[in-house]
C-alpha cells in the first residue's frame, strides 16, 4: 500500500483531495485518465482534488480499487464524514461497532440501524432544506449510515439487538407513502433475524413510558455497559455506572410493558397495509 502522506492539520476533505492528486501524479495519469478508470467525470475528479466537492463512499471505494490502496481512501472518506456529524456521535458509532448487545428506544423516527436508504435520505434532505445542514452533509449522513449498518448488522458476529419503537415511528410519514411502505416492510424482514427483536411501545402507555428521549445501551466486549443519548445540539456517551444502571432498570420495565414480539409485528404489518399505494 502506498504510504499516506498528508498534512495532519488539513480538513478531511482537503486530505482526501491531496492524496488523490498525489497518487494520480505518481502514476503519470491526467485527471481525464483517472476519471475514465474510475467511471466518473474529470470535472468531479477535479472538484474532489481541490476539496470543492466532498467524496462519496462509492467514490472512495472506487479510488481504492483503482489505486489498489486497500482502504486508504475509504478511511479518509470515513474521517471526512465523521467531521460533519453531530458532536459526540462518532464516538458512539465507534463503540456501537464493537458492542456485543445493543438495546435502543426510539421515540420519533426509525432507529438509524433499521433505516432504508430512501427513508434516511428523506430525513437528511429535509434537514438540508431547513438549513440545519448543508447538501453535502446530508449526503455524508446517508453514506455514513450505510457504513454503520454494515459495521454493526452485517459483521461476522453481529450483536444481539433489541429495539423498542414508539408507535409514532410507524405512523409518522417520512418521505412518500412508497418510502414508508418500504421502510415498514424492511422492519418485518429485520424482525426475522435471530439476533434482532423488535417491540412497539403503544400510545396507550401514555405517561408510563419511562423515557422522554431516545436512548441506546451498549454492552461492550469488556462487559461494561455504556449509554448514549442526544440533545438537539450534541450526543454524549454516558459511562457513570449509577446512571447507566438506572437506564437499564427503566428499559427492562419498558420491555415488559411494550407489546410482545408477535403483536408488535402485527402492528407494523397493519401500518404498512394501511398506507395508500
Amino acid at each position: 500500500m502506498d504510504e499516506l502522506v498528508v498534512d495532519a492539520m488539513s480538513s478531511p476533505a482537503v486530505r482526501f483531495g491531496q492524496e488523490l492528486a498525489r497518487l494520480r501524479r505518481a502514476r503519470g495519469w491526467s485527471q481525464v485518465g483517472l476519471a475514465k478508470r474510475m467511471g466518473y467525470s474529470n470535472t468531479l475528479v477535479s472538484y474532489v482534488e481541490r476539496a470543492k466537492r466532498p467524496p462519496t463512499m462509492n467514490f472512495a471505494v472506487k479510488a481504492d480499487q483503482v489505486f489498489e490502496t486497500g482502504g486508504t481512501f475509504y478511511e479518509l472518506w470515513r474521517r471526512h464524514t465523521k467531521a460533519s456529524l453531530l458532536e459526540g456521535f462518532p464516538e458512539f458509532a465507534d463503540a456501537e461497532a464493537r458492542c456485543r448487545r445493543l438495546r435502543t428506544l426510539e421515540l420519533i423516527v426509525m432507529p438509524g440501524l433499521f433505516q432504508t436508504p430512501s427513508y434516511a435520505r428523506a430525513l437528511a434532505q429535509a434537514a438540508a432544506h431547513r438549513g440545519a445542514i448543508s447538501q453535502s452533509e446530508a449526503e455524508d449522513r446517508v453514506d455514513f449510515l450505510s457504513y454503520r449498518q454494515q459495521r454493526v448488522l452485517e459483521r461476522q458476529s453481529p450483536p444481539v439487538v433489541h429495539a423498542v419503537l414508539d408507535e409514532s415511528c410507524l405512523l409518522r410519514p417520512v418521505g412518500r407513502a412508497a418510502v414508508m411502505r418500504e421502510q415498514l416492510a424492511h422492519l418485518e424482514v429485520l424482525a426475522e433475524r435471530p439476533n434482532i427483536t423488535i417491540q412497539v411501545a403503544p400510545f396507550s402507555l401514555g405517561e408510563n413510558l419511562p423515557f422522554t428521549m431516545p436512548v441506546v445501551l451498549l454492552d461492550m466486549p469488556d462487559r461494561s455497559v455504556v449509554g448514549y443519548a442526544e440533545s438537539q445540539a450534541q450526543g454524549y456517551l454516558e459511562r457513570v455506572r449509577e446512571t447507566v444502571t438506572r437506564w437499564e432498570r427503566e428499559y427492562d420495565q419498558l420491555v415488559v410493558e411494550a407489546l410482545p414480539k408477535a403483536a408488535s409485528l402485527a402492528l407494523i404489518c397493519k401500518a404498512r397495509k394501511e398506507l395508500a399505494p
